[in-house]
Parts: C-alpha cells; structure tokens; sequence
C-alpha cells in the first residue's frame, strides 16, 4: 500500500492590530490609517509577522508581492481573498515549505528561517486538505502520527491521542474507518492531527472548503473553541460570510498583494460613511429640512431622500422632519457591509456562501 501524502500537515511533520492598514497596487506606497505593521525584531505581541514577503516563480510570475502582515496573538485572523490571490503560497512560505524570493518573517516572535527548529515545533498546521490512510480508524491514524514526531512522549500517547479526538468531537467515531468519515469528519480529524500537542499557532488553508452546511458548522465552532483556549488560529479562505462569523481580525488579498488588515469592526467602519435614507411622499420639502440640518450629499430620488448622517443623532434628524410636517413612510440608517467594503478595495467580489 502507497504511503499517503502528508502535503504540508505540519501539526507533525512541521513541528492587537487595532487599526487598518490600507494598500494600494503592488509595489505602491501604502496609505496607513494607523501605526505601520512591526518590524520581525518587535513581533512580541504577534504570532505572525512579515515584511515585504515576495514569492517570484520561474517566468518572472510574482505569486506574492510585498506582504506586510501584522496577525496579533490571540485573535482569529481570516486571510480573505479570491482563488489565486496568493494565500497558499503566503502560507506555505511561512511555513518553510517554500523559499521566499525576498522579504522576512517571524513566527511566534522568532525570526525566520534560521529559528523553523525552535517555532514550528508550537505551530500546528493543515494546508492544502487532509491527507491519511483510508483503511485505519482515525485513531490508528493519529497513532502513526504521533510516533512520528520525536518530540512526542510516547508513554503519554494514548491520552495524547484521545484529548485530540475529544477536543475535534471524534471520541465517538475513533475506531471508525478514514474512508468512511464524511468531509467535515476528515478536516476534524486533521485538526485533530495538528494539535496532538499544545500549539501556540495554528494555520488553516481553506479549512471549510467543500464542507456541506453542517461540515462547516462543525469547523466553524471547533475554530472558535480553539481560540477561546488562547490558541491564535490563522484561517485563510474565499468565503467572505465564514470569516465574517468567525474571525476577529482579517486580512485582504488581492492578486499577490495585502491590500488592507486590521479588526474586521474596524474594516467595516473604514468603508463609506452611514447614510440615511427617508421614504415620503414629500421628497423636496424633505431634502430641505435635511440640508438645513447640516447633513452632507443630500440626494433625492422619486419618493426617496437619502444623505450622509455625519454626527447628527438620527432620532434628532427624524424628529425635525415630522416636526416640519414632512410625512415620513420609512426612516432608517444604512451601513456599508463588510462585503461592500471588500469590493472597494479589491474591484472584485468574494464569495459570499458556504
């Protein structure tokens, strides 16, 4: 029987940002809202940091272009973007999969590559799918694994091996045969694989991708779990909603470049202002009232009047248009969504289900 693969499952074998950083094109200057990402050397308060990470191929293409990442430890940090924007191959270099064409990194606060001996050991990971012998339990796979790091204490294997699989929910389907896990089962169990000894970091690729609804659940509430243990999880993926529900931080690829990260609160609010938009059969006489108020960018159409909130309170602005006999049929406040915020600095759209 073939050895199976283990591409890049470095649980084994590879042993707070609180503004946004805003890009521009690749190669341009950045436009920064707050303080710049930290130098590898002041990477302390963060489990990853690189700076001007480039990945030239053969041909001259440029997968990755000068990533300044900043992922605080702690958070939930997505790394959202587009198929082919360069989110693997980022990950695969933090790893030491692959060599950088220019640039550093630090892991865990250590500087990379020279200290891969001392980090990875507390750096669990799952890249590119799942990969384990189909006609072993799960726990004959985790089994083999453990045993394989020689790091590992085989005297304590055994409640290694079960804290795993009750930490991932497999206890009950552990002797169950890998072939006959389902797709959210198998992604569990590779998790499982990556934290069969404490880690300070764990790195996702894609970890919902091709889960059904309830698969995805699954990894989404294992994620949360994990990071509410103090682990710091970076999760890159294509669906905008998975790291909108479970992220707490984001970063934002575009064909090879970061062009924006920080706190997703602090992503939304970095978009377009708050708009108000007033239903009334008055659409004039409201437009009037609204730019007498001091509101911005008044703007009306048929039986619709919409403008920039700025700092007015909106129970204020509602109460001076029925105070000046206005009819009011709706009344409410709109705020960019994370989505629309994305195709702003992007140009593209993300996937938005699962």
């Amino acid at each position: 029987m073939t050895e199976p693969t283990h591409r890049g499952q470095a649980g084994v074998a590879v042993d707070a940002v609180d503004a946004v950083t805003v890009g521009t094109r690749a190669g341009a200057p950045r436009e920064d809202t707050g303080a710049p990402p930290p130098s590898p050397e002041g990477a302390g308060a963060h489990a990853i940091v690189t700076s001007g990470l480039t990945k030239r191929f053969r041909g001259g293409q440029v997968a990755v272009d000068a990533v300044d990442l900043a992922v605080p430890r702690g958070s939930v940090f997505g790394f959202l973007g587009p198929n082919g924007s360069g989110k693997t191959t980022t990950i695969r270099m933090l790893l030491g999969l692959v060599a950088p064409t220019s640039g550093t990194w630090s892991l865990l606060g250590t500087p990379m590559p020279a200290g891969l001996a001392r980090a990875l050991p507390r750096v669990g990971a799952v890249v590119e799918g799942p990969a384990f012998y189909p006609y072993l339990s799960g726990e004959a796979n985790l089994r083999r694994l453990d045993a394989a790091d020689p790091s590992a204490d085989a005297r304590t294997a055994q409640a290694r091996i079960g804290a795993a699989l009750e930490r991932v929910g497999l206890t009950a389907a552990a002797g169950k045969r890998y072939r006959n896990y389902s797709l959210g089962m198998r992604q569990r169990l590779a998790i499982a694989a990556a934290l069969l000894v404490s880690r300070e970091l764990l790195v996702l690729d894609e970890p919902t991708n091709g889960l059904d609804p309830q698969g995805t659940r699954e990894v989404r509430t294992l994620i949360r779990r994990i990071a509410e243990d103090g682990t710091t999880v970076f999760v890159s993926s294509h669906l905008l909603s998975e790291v909108e529900q479970m992220c707490t931080h984001v970063g934002v690829m575009r064909t090879g470049s970061l062009v924006a990260q920080g706190p997703i609160a602090a992503l939304r609010a970095s978009g377009e202002e708050p708009r108000l938009r007033v239903e009334t059969p008055d659409a004039g006489a409201a437009a009037a009232v609204l730019a007498r108020a001091g509101l911005g960018d008044v703007r009306t159409a048929d039986d619709e009047v919409t403008a920039v909130v700025g700092a007015r309170a909106p129970e204020e602005i509602c109460a001076l248009l029925v105070g000046e006999g206005v009819a009011v049929r709706r009344f409410g406040v709109e705020r960019p969504t994370l989505e629309e915020v994305f195709v702003g600095l992007t140009g593209e759209g993300f996937d938005v289900g699962a």
